[in-house]
């Protein structure tokens, strides 16, 4: 029986040790590596996958590997009869087949994917059902195979990035190693996908995790290394885009790549206004089940394609043949419009597929034309359409998902042409402010606002934006006289402990600040005269705020203030009021319940309201109530002093008898 026990002991052990391996394991810098490395090998191998299935589905749809590269409009060779009209049935056909598959198993498959990411990263600590690689890489393939005029990379990038979800899950890691696996999947698919290790990384850093720390970094580097590596073994080594040779003869040609930069902004926005604007539609427009919906709305595309077969799928060699100079003006025009409508109407209709590929073809039909029009006006420019074309490319990228630094890298990893870099930076810098001006959304980000969510709203936001700077700011911090010596300063200074005190003249007016360590410099350079040194000589004036600004107006100025030791409030005549702590804001940011208390309070240690017991009945509506009330005072009748009171209080608190220096009575 004792051996039985103790074999019973051991099993248990073991068993034990066995579950909490992973645990083990995912806390080890090692192992953080190996995740690394193993979820950009899942990426790669995911992408290699899915560029595989969407070359099967196009194959069996049109019996080409890519319809759109196709001359004139060739018939489908299982059925010559129908000739070209065969594109008006295969999305009817692609929607009957992935319409039901994403509505039974993972509705979150529909759509470009990357706001989905996004979502999940910023919400729900980067957990994405595993289920959804799977279905989002069936259903985008039969979407783009069955003629949907949308991308690969949204498709992919959801995919590597539920890979990256499910393994720290597997490991139970915490979520913010979650986030951080997330975006090694999405940095890996987009990574093995365009060939671009650069633009992977900085596509997962500034728009899916929108952080760019270190340890997040080297993950990340790592998963898209892996990933690129792996594409590079079975897709090849050769650059995406191959430009014809390129050279600026003269300054004045920039003015053209600042103007394609405005163009570039419009043409951004307004895809991202009627991509939406056809959901909407599409969405007031269908009554039946939602399962069915792709098919019904593919009798549209299907004739959208019957007219120009360009729109077809990614259409890649269409960009190709424009960055050639293979199409006239009017035609690139048809092109770029084309595209809008039939993505906008992909998307619409309940398909899957990704909107970054779309972006780039618009924007080379946008940069070929303007190249072909810049040539005829400026012969010197003559040729150059490939050159316009990539710049296009990038800008409307850039004016759509607002993502500059991927925008710049990926167009140069696309060509590995380094003379375009110059242009290309500033098209794309004019086409990101340009854009954020006309738009508050990008291409991404609308998405989600449209069902209510803000994903840079933090969310004490809206209690920052609520409450005023008066009803929270310090008003006990005494200042002191500006006539004052330094080194009697210094001395009033410890006693106040605080980090830094206002300093004011006669009227109660604010002339600077003092802190420890520049009164301790002050004193170290000059001890001679320390005696006769003025605290007005050596004051410094900081950046103020006034009584009636809202803490969320003065965010920025009081975490950013000197010694972190926040900000003075005076009105605008200079007047002192009071002081506002770091400590203040950040607790308010720290937690949505958090109440506003004074700096007084702080300090002491007082309770705050929102620590007391209220009752279940109605304790909510109370607590809401006196949230935006101002706090009781510290002392009896202390108010919201001015200068010249606070100037006398330290005066009265500090002074050892007569002649102490203090402020005169007004």
């Amino acid at each position: 029986m004792t051996a039985l026990h103790s074999t019973g002991r051991r099993w248990f052990r073991s068993g034990r040790s066995v579950r909490t391996l992973p645990m083990r394991l995912a806390g080890t810098s090692y192992q953080w590596v190996a995740m690394a490395v193993l979820v950009g090998a899942g990426a790669g191998l995911a992408a290699v996958a899915f560029r595989w299935l969407i070359t099967s589905a196009t194959l069996i749809f049109t019996g080409t590997a890519d319809y759109s590269a196709s001359h004139g409009h060739p018939g489908h060779p299982w059925a010559p009869w129908l000739g070209g009209f065969f594109v008006v049935l295969t999305p009817v056909v692609g929607g009957l087949l992935f319409g039901p598959l994403v509505q039974r198993f993972a509705p979150e498959a529909r759509g470009h994917g990357v706001p989905e990411v996004m979502y999940a990263v910023s919400q729900h600590g980067g957990r994405i059902k595993g289920r959804v690689a799977l279905v989002k890489a069936l259903a985008s393939a039969i979407c783009i195979g069955s003629g949907g005029s949308v991308g690969r990379e949204g498709p992919i990038v959801q995919i590597g990035s539920a890979l990256g979800s499910w393994l720290a899950r597997i490991f139970r890691m915490p979520e913010s190693r979650v986030r951080a696996l997330v975006a090694c999947g999405a940095a890996g698919g987009i990574a093995a996908t365009f060939n671009a290790p650069i633009a992977g990384v900085f596509f997962a850093l500034e728009l899916i995790l929108a952080d760019f720390a270190a340890g997040s970094f080297g993950a990340v580097v790592l998963a898209s290394v892996t990933a690129s590596i792996i594409g590079r073994s079975f897709l090849g080594n050769e650059a995406f885009l191959k430009l014809p040779p390129f050279t600026i003869t003269s300054a004045a040609e920039y003015p053209l790549f600042i103007l394609l930069g405005l163009l570039a902004a419009a043409a951004g926005v307004g895809f991202t206004r009627i991509l939406y604007l056809i959901e909407d539609f599409c969405d007031w427009a269908w009554r039946g089940p939602a399962s069915l919906r792709p098919a019904a709305g593919g009798v549209l595309l299907g004739l959208l394609l019957l007219v120009l077969p360009q729109m077809y799928g990614v259409g890649y060699p269409v960009v190709q043949a424009g960055v050639a100079g293979s199409y006239a003006v009017g035609f690139l025009v048809l092109l770029l419009v084309g595209k809008i409508v039939a993505t906008s109407l992909t998307i619409g209709i309940g398909g899957s597929g990704g909107v970054f590929a779309p972006s780039l073809f618009i924007g080379a039909m946008l940069g070929a034309a303007f190249g072909e029009v810049a040539g005829f006006l400026v012969p010197a420019l003559h040729g150059q359409v490939g050159a316009f074309a990539l710049v296009g490319m990038g800008a409307v990228f850039a004016g759509a998902a607002r993502a500059p630094i991927t925008a710049v890298i990926i167009m140069f990893e696309l060509t590995g042409e380094y003379s375009i870099i110059l242009p290309l930076m500033l098209a794309i810098v004019v086409a990101t402010g340009v854009s954020k001006l006309m738009s508050p959304d990008t291409i991404y980000t609308l998405k989600l606002r449209r069902r209510g969510i803000d994903l840079e709203r933090h969310p004490g936001t809206e209690l920052l934006s609520r409450t005023r700077v008066d009803t929270v700011m310090d008003t006990s911090l005494r200042a002191l006289p500006g006539h004052l010596s330094v080194a009697e300063g210094a001395r009033r200074l410890l006693t106040a402990q605080h980090p830094a005190v206002p300093v004011i003249d006669a009227e109660g007016k604010l002339t600077g600040i003092v802190t420890v360590q520049h009164l301790a410099s002050v004193l170290n350079d000059d001890d001679n005269n320390r005696d006769r040194t003025r605290l007005f000589d050596v004051a410094e004036m900081p950046v103020t705020i006034l009584p009636e600004d809202t803490l969320l107006m003065v965010l920025d100025a009081v975490l950013g203030s000197a010694s972190n030791a926040g900000v003075p409030v005076t009105d605008a005549d200079g007047s002192l009021h009071g002081w506002l702590n770091q400590e203040t804001v950040l607790r308010i940011l720290s937690s949505t319940n958090a109440l506003p208390t004074s700096g007084a309070e702080q300090r002491t240690g007082g309770p705050r309201p929102s620590d007391q017991p209220r009752s279940r009945t109605g304790g909510k509506r109370k607590f809401m109530r006196r949230r935006f009330q101002r706090p009781p005072d510290p002392q009896p009748n202390n108010g919201n002093r001015s200068g010249t009171e606070m100037n006398n209080g330290i005066s009265q608190a500090g002074s050892d008898g007569p002649g102490d220096g203090g402020s005169p009575a007004h």
